[in-house]
């Protein structure tokens, strides 16, 4: 298992990162602000953590209760719009966040939704010094914007029980994920605030199944997720040329 230390603490937080995604605080639940291709991806996104859940805990992908019982994490939780649809599906949510503006932001929507999800202002080091353990971990639209990926990844690996499940959601480090999600969605489209992402810190899927492989866990079902421009609408895929999904699983026993 993947061993934390102050080394990482100091490798994994990226202040600019921070300070950029806070001044975007205000925009979170505004589904046609700058936002919006969180929300407009939000639907596949928990439809395939859903999936793996159902598939990894043996739960009813019919059921309205798919994450009952189960303590998740969504590290990385911004506003918490994933979050939220996780509570209402019957999980024990903690969302943490680095931005103490955006955690003010989650809490309260999630008090007017009547929603009891446990907020806080903190980083994924935090959480494993002091010992939390989860069934679930998310890192959804995350490991693309800390400094140090593997390093971060371990230190979520770590967090999660033996038969747990990972699921992360990132960009591809492809010339076409150059032009599709940096020219295309921050210049051209306007989607998203220029210079939300770096291409650099893109992540390919055998960066990250090296990462998983490092903190002892079995890399599993890797899927894309791509825009159709003719119906103006995102779907699976298995184009994982720039966005895609990753999930792992913590085996019960480690082999060794």
């Amino acid at each position: 298992m993947t061993k934390v230390t102050s080394k990482d603490k100091a490798s994994t937080v990226d202040e600019a990162e921070i300070a950029r995604f806070s001044a975007l605080a205000g925009e979170w639940w505004n589904p046609k602000g700058k936002m919006r291709p969180l929300h407009q991806i939000n639907p596949l996104r928990l439809g395939f953590i859903r999936e793996e859940t159902c598939r990894r805990f043996g739960r009813d992908p019919r059921g309205t209760d798919t994450f009952r019982s189960l303590r998740i994490l969504d590290i990385g939780c911004g506003g918490g719009l994933l979050s939220e649809p996780l509570a209402r599906l019957g999980g024990r949510v903690i969302g943490a966040d680095a931005s103490a503006t955006n955690i003010e932001v989650a809490k309260l929507h999630a008090a007017e939704s009547g929603l009891a999800i446990d907020y806080r202002a903190t980083t994924a080091e935090a959480l494993a010094e002091a010992g939390e353990r989860f069934d679930v971990v998310l890192a959804m639209e995350i490991v693309e914007h800390v400094p140090d990926m593997a390093a971060f990844v371990g230190i979520c690996a770590s967090m999660l029980r033996p038969g747990g499940l990972m699921v992360v959601s990132t960009l591809n480090r492809t010339a076409k994920a150059f032009l599709l999600a940096i020219v295309g969605a921050e210049y051209v489209l306007r989607w998203l605030p220029r210079g939300t992402h770096q291409w650099s810190k893109f992540v390919t899927p055998d960066e990250l199944r090296a990462a998983y492989l490092a903190g002892d866990l079995a890399p599993g079902r890797l899927e894309g997720l791509v825009f159709d421009p003719l119906r103006a609408e995102w779907k699976m895929s298995a184009d994982t040329d720039v966005n895609y999904f990753f999930a792992a699983d913590r085996p019960l026993r480690i082999a060794g």
